[in-house]
């Protein structure tokens, strides 16, 4: 690994917008930060064709060569073990072998999930592997997880995710005892299916996170807790619904500010507020989901992701690796563990 920058690897193939997408998004990560090498991951022969148009240092963009891509229809474990050529298991493998601290990839959720499982690997005492996204909130961004890794976990995984969200927490964001909450259909404790019944007991009684009981959905977007708890099916779909939401509000704020001439004078007074506010729910603007408990750092961002989104995801894992996140995360569920 090159000592002098972060190396990160990004599978170029798989999402909705192509390679020409993700490679505008690393040039401009590099010229951004000069202390960040990327390694591109998908054909070679394209890849350096398309940055063949653009300036940056030549040095600090590898173009790694992969004939094979893992597209959304394949079956997640089956095409990660198979693919190996595959851009995804590639950039993964850089991670694997230490020649990458880092990997970014808008492709197939399930195999990336898998690949960072299988390739990458847990790290030693983590149960599951939490998808952990930032949400914008009335008060401060609150983190929801699990977002989709999971949808089938017992009591004890959950508790897990939560003393990982508040080290998140506590690291990232610099919360100091953060708020945990678990998702249910009520704030009373005697609601909910027997997963939540049976997890409510056990974070109560787990020491090392500020517990406030359930929180329904409704109260997310109010800030009421700092980290959210869900299995992943419930998680899923609480992101979705608060991304298809937001994408809706929008539009129709914009549709009324220019429905008349009166609107469009009052639209104008407003420009500048109106965008401070919206940039926090911008969800370009946040980076992605990192894949929590792994050996290295893994980060999904949207199917759909544009040049911005590779660029915060970029400056995420910068923010990661400096900060050491993923080691502190998993010294401090050791360091729990050793307590017990």
């Amino acid at each position: 690994m090159d000592e002098k920058s972060l190396n990160i690897a990004i599978d170029t193939l798989g999402g909705d917008n192509g390679f020409v997408t993700v490679v505008k998004g690393a040039v401009t990560g590099v010229n951004e930060n000069p202390d960040v090498k990327v390694f591109l991951a998908g054909p070679e022969k394209e890849l350096r064709s398309e940055l063949s148009q653009y300036e940056y240092d030549k040095n600090r963009i590898v173009v790694v060569n992969a004939t094979e891509e893992i597209t959304t229809h394949e079956h997640p474990v089956e095409a990660v073990r198979t693919k190996k050529d595959s851009s995804m298991v590639v950039a993964l493998s850089l991670v694997k072998d230490g020649t990458c601290d880092a990997f970014i990839s808008s492709g197939n959720s399930g195999a990336i999930l898998a690949g960072g499982q299988f390739v990458v690997g847990r790290a030693k005492g983590v149960k599951r592997t939490p998808l952990a996204h930032m949400l914008p909130t009335s008060k401060e961004p609150c983190l929801l997880l699990d977002c989709g890794a999971n949808v089938d976990v017992k009591p004890e995984v959950l508790v897990q995710f939560a003393q990982m969200g508040s080290l998140y927490m506590e690291h990232v964001v610099g919360k100091d005892k953060p708020t945990v909450a678990i998702v249910n259909i009520g704030t009373e404790e005697e609601k909910g299916n027997a997963l939540v019944k049976a997890t409510i007991p056990l974070l109560k009684e787990c020491k090392d996170i500020n517990f406030i009981g359930c929180i329904e959905s409704r109260e997310i977007p109010n800030g009421k807790a700092d980290v959210v708890v869900a299995e992943g099916f419930v998680g899923n779909t609480i992101i979705k619904l608060y991304e298809g939401l937001s994408k809706m509000l929008l539009k129709e704020i914009k549709g009324a500010m220019m429905s008349s001439f009166s609107s469009k004078l009052g639209a104008v007074l407003i420009k500048k507020s109106l965008k401070n506010t919206l940039s926090r729910f911008n969800a370009r603007n946040a980076g992605g989901a990192p894949l929590l408990g792994l050996k290295g750092l893994v980060v999904k961002i949207h199917g759909n992701s544009k040049e911005d989104e590779v660029i915060s995801a970029i400056r995420q894992c910068k923010e990661f690796i400096d900060k050491d996140v993923s080691g502190k995360i998993i010294a401090g569920l050791n360091d729990k563990a050793e307590d017990e």
